[in-house]
């Protein structure tokens, strides 16, 4: 089992209508690519952020090669639609993992 781990620092001025896109239009449009098996969505406590709220997505994987593909075809257009409707108002941080146990 693998996990993409994407977390997301959100400036306040996006919020509310960001987090209303995350799970509303942009986690399934993820989940529809049919690479990924769930997820969950969480939100950081203990940051050190004043100003930005901190989310991580966590989308399970049965395979690398779903992975692969998730990046290699879907990744892109999804990234992109995600800077066009909210620019440089949040701040992603991916990373690819293994369960180990």
């Amino acid at each position: 089992m693998f996990i993409y781990n994407v977390t997301i620092q959100v400036e306040p001025s996006i919020h509310d209508a960001w987090l209303i896109w995350l799970q509303n239009i942009h986690i399934p449009e993820v989940m529809n690519t049919g690479c990924f098996t769930k997820y969950q969505l969480v939100k950081l406590l203990d940051t050190k952020e004043e100003e930005n709220t901190t989310y991580a997505v966590q989308y399970y994987l049965e395979s690398k090669a779903d992975y692969n593909r998730y990046i290699e075809l879907f990744a892109p257009l999804l990234r992109e639609a995600g800077l066009l409707a909210w620019g440089n108002k949040f701040a992603a941080f991916r990373t690819f993992m293994q369960v180990v146990n």
